[in-house]
């Protein structure tokens, strides 16, 4: 395994459904969603009926997932969505997802650093022993312990991931169970979402949209295939129960949410409590108690250094992936004696510093002077067009499976055509709606926030010119995006 790992070759055979779940949901962060994004979503959106938008947003990509998972069968690789597009659509449009999925993966990672950075330096040290740390220097400092977890490994990254999920699910559980006891769950949840006002409003699509955010990360689990044991059954497990694991915890403590506060005026409080962000964590306070709301706040650090642990792994993969084949340096495509990207991974922690870095420089300031939180400068930059440009990632490779088994004139219609199919058209919805409520998903209305989502555009054009050029100049790198995508469909499996 260490020479093969010297050669350039991610360690495989390393996990099986449950690690790489671990890896998915703690992307997802269920803890941050719950006290961060659930709240936008009622607020902004279908307010008590989020029960149900989160089940409509699990049903959509369940349905893509069913495509998904016949092309996992005949595909393995460490390139993701890039890979699938590459079979689906052609070199060109693969290029162009691994461009876009690259940058995506990466500002994520640059946006997480200042959002750890702030509720543990701002939030989290004061409210726990007193005293700050900026921002920059805390989200630094754990950066750097995530990048030394990922290079020893992905076994020891699920380990750890794992360990984190089952803390912060825990929580929530609690307090999901403790609102069943002491308040009950409305059903009125439901019978408002189905009422005509909520369904032909617009603030169901902004729930819609809002609550797909909520998932961003699932699609993580075809990044880890060459890593995987017995792939083709292992990822699309674990993408089914990453899916439905997401939706029934996201679902489950959304109801809890509404019920707490009455459904009928859960919107309202959504909004009310936006500035300070704290409605989840008032609830948790008062329904178990102030120690555990104090437990609550330490395990939001837990949750985004896992997000981040998770997401850092993920983007070194992209890198590799795209180094492998030459498009990236080749000098990213070295792994360890562990078997990690070790090269991209370093990488991306350097992008991540010097993005923050600029922003931690930067400062800009209230009409008062006082300074902006990362949380309203880097974050909407970081996290905003990260989720843009994954939900992109997600749709391109949507109608990639559509595409590819339509080209091979496949006979199974409901999970090669109608299922996946239906799947890109609610991907192609939620794209559509990041785009035109931008300022809403970033959580920023500030000039060079609204500018970001023309980086996909350039990435786009380039990617275009790139191949063109890999086509005319470089026509060996231009036929390995083929055959790197060709090389593992005859990976041993291990039985």
């Amino acid at each position: 395994m260490a020479a093969e790992a010297q050669r350039g070759a991610l360690k495989p055979n390393q996990l099986g459904v449950p690690a790489i779940v671990f890896l998915v949901l703690a992307a997802v962060a269920p803890l941050t969603v719950a006290i961060v994004v659930l709240p936008l979503a009622i607020g902004f959106g279908n307010g008590g009926g989020i029960p149900v938008a989160v089940i409509v947003v699990a049903v959509a990509l369940l349905l893509f997932a069913i495509g998904y998972a016949q092309m996992s069968k005949e595909l393995v690789n460490a390139g993701g969505f890039y890979a699938i597009a590459v079979k689906g659509l052609g070199r060109t449009a693969g290029l162009i997802t691994g461009l876009i999925a690259t940058l995506g993966y990466n500002f994520f990672v640059a946006g997480a650093l200042g959002t750890i950075g702030f509720f543990t330096g701002a939030v989290a040290l004061p409210a726990l022993f007193g005293f700050e740390v900026h921002w920059f220097i805390a989200g630094v400092v754990l950066f750097i312990i995530v990048f030394l977890l990922a290079r020893s490994g992905i076994h020891m990254s699920a380990v750890v991931l794992g360990i984190a999920l089952v803390l912060e699910t825990l929580i929530l559980l609690a307090f999901a169970i403790a609102v069943l006891v002491q308040t009950g769950f409305s059903i009125e949840a439901f019978t408002l979402a189905l009422s005509p006002e909520i369904l032909v409003g617009g603030s169901i699509w902004i729930a819609f949209l809002l609550v797909a955010t909520a998932f961003i990360g699932f699609e993580a689990t075809a990044l880890f295939g060459e890593e995987a044991r017995d792939p083709r059954k292992t990822v699309p497990r674990a993408t089914y129960t990453a899916i439905i694991s997401i939706g029934v915890i996201h679902a489950f403590v959304g109801w809890a949410i509404v019920s707490a506060v009455g459904v009928p005026g859960s919107q309202q409080a959504a909004l009310e409590s936006l500035e300070a962000g704290d409605l989840t964590l008032v609830l948790i306070d008062t329904y178990l108690g102030p120690i555990v709301g104090m437990v609550a706040l330490v395990l939001l650090v837990v949750s985004l250094f896992a997000a981040q642990l998770a997401f850092h792994n993920s983007a070194a993969r992209y890198l590799y992936a795209l180094g492998r084949v030459r498009v990236l340096p080749h000098w990213l495509a070295k792994t360890n004696r562990n078997g990690a990207p070790e090269r991209a991974q370093i990488t991306n922690l350097v992008f991540a510093v010097v993005v923050a870095g600029i922003f931690a420089l930067a400062v800009e300031t209230d009409p008062e002077g006082n300074p902006l939180p990362p949380v309203l400068t880097l974050v909407p930059v970081g996290l905003g067009f990260a989720t843009l440009a994954i939900m992109i990632v997600q749709t391109i490779a949507a109608l990639s499976v559509v595409v590819y088994f339509r080209k091979r004139k496949d006979r199974r219609l409901w999970s090669t055509l109608i299922a996946p199919g239906l799947g890109f058209l609610a991907l192609l919805g939620f794209s559509v709606g990041a785009i035109f409520n931008f300022t809403l998903v970033a959580g920023s209305d500030a000039l060079y926030v609204q500018l970001m989502p023309w980086l996909l555009v350039l990435a786009v054009i380039g990617g275009i010119g790139y191949a063109a050029y890999l086509r005319s100049r470089r026509p060996d790198v231009y036929e390995e995006l083929e055959n790197d995508v060709e090389r593992f469909e005859e990976v041993p499996v291990e039985r």
